[in-house]
């Protein structure tokens, strides 16, 4: 299994200045090929303490650079808020400077007030998508963009940089809502999965897009992407304790910048499925759906949070983990502690595991277990 680590920039509160949470990031993201990771990523966000990354390929650019050999992900490049001509110009310059060594991850997004931040409509987001994905994901392979969309319009133009080797098998983007697993297999894109519902309800999702994408690719789907937010402690109890405080803290700031507890994604177009949120934290509380993200995620001991993983790799069949180390305020030497540790104590483990098995089939989940979905990049 190949594993990575995500650079999220948070800053909750304004605890400490913007600059200085860009100083420990950036340590912390330089430490990644020396402790022996695999792939550097990091999210796109506007507007917020939530993520203060509004450009992910300029943070990858500047990893590519300090590094020689990891890959570079993205999580995602949120395409209805880009000129997809553009995009497609920043990730060719990107691999060329890189050799190739890019992951393109690519989602929709479902901030409103990033949406009004641009002065989009959110009711427009999975249209233009679909239509800037296309043309993003043909030109990448053609050299050149062209598309005569409802919402994108470009005439043919040369993409110089000129892609220099395929993008097919190393594109993925987020698929929170069941509406977007026949687009990505249509797309023929691979899955990248942030926990944030029962597995059982992913696992079920997943054999419906390996389905579609069969029929529409003839060939088999890449096998997924899984990140997770991750605490790794020698002690148990501590670990815990730190889990719901940090990864507990990193959900609430979730709550707030998706506005989950409001009404308004129910009456908007394509998100009506996010829109269930608000009837899942009246029903089970805030405390509750909390507590249902934390064990989602990836904490305990370095024992526990190798079975965890393995868990999830059973259930979901990925290749590839990416763990969140730094979050919610987290000061910098505790998360460079849990990142440390996690490298010499999981990761090696991680390492030694061959090919994925075939995922297991979806699991109900219990009586009474929260059901929740939120999108958490």
């Amino acid at each position: 299994m190949r594993v990575g680590m995500a650079s999220i920039f948070q800053n909750p509160g304004r605890r400490i200045s913007d600059h200085e949470v860009y100083r420990e990031e950036l340590r912390l993201a330089e430490l990644a090929e020396p402790l022996g990771f695999e792939s550097i990523w990091s999210v796109e966000h506007h507007f917020t303490d939530y993520t203060m990354c509004p450009d992910v390929l300029q943070f990858l650019t500047y990893m590519a650079g300090r590094t020689r050999r990891l890959q570079l992900g993205s999580m995602v490049v949120v395409l209805p808020w880009h000129d997809p001509l553009r995009v497609a110009e920043e990730v060719s310059m990107l691999d060329a400077i890189s050799d190739g060594r890019l992951i393109l991850g690519l989602g929709r997004g479902a901030g409103k007030v990033e949406f009004d931040g641009f002065r989009l409509s959110m009711d427009e987001s999975r249209d233009r998508f679909v239509e800037s994905a296309q043309m993003l994901l043909r030109g990448l392979e053609t050299g050149y963009v062209e598309f005569d969309g409802r919402y994108v319009k470009q005439p043919k133009k040369a993409i110089r940089p000129a892609p220099f080797k395929s993008f097919r098998g190393r594109t993925y983007a987020a698929a929170v809502s069941p509406e977007s697993v026949p687009i990505m297999a249509e797309l023929g894109v691979g899955v990248l999965i942030i926990p944030q519902k029962p597995w059982g309800e992913v696992a079920k999702e997943l054999g419906a897009y390996r389905e579609i994408y069969r029929r529409v690719n003839s060939i088999d789907a890449p096998p997924p992407i899984c990140a997770g937010w991750t605490f790794c402690d020698p002690d148990p109890g501590r670990a815990r304790e730190m889990a719901r405080r940090y990864i507990g803290g990193y959900f609430e700031s979730v709550l707030a910048h998706y506005q989950f507890a409001g009404d308004h994604l129910k009456t908007t177009k394509g998100y009506e499925y996010y829109g269930k949120f608000s009837e899942k934290i009246a029903t089970y509380g805030t405390e509750g759906v909390i507590d249902f993200f934390v064990d989602l995620q990836v904490s305990g001991t370095p024992e526990q949070c190798y079975e965890k993983i393995l868990d999830i790799r059973r259930r979901v069949g990925n290749d590839h983990f990416v763990g969140v180390f730094s979050y919610a305020g987290m000061p910098y030497d505790e998360a460079e502690r849990n990142l440390r540790l996690f490298a010499s104590e999981v990761m090696p483990q991680l390492q030694k595991l061959g090919p994925p098995p075939p995922p297991a089939s979806a699991t109900p989940e219990p009586p009474g277990k929260v059901s929740v979905s939120m999108l958490a990049t």
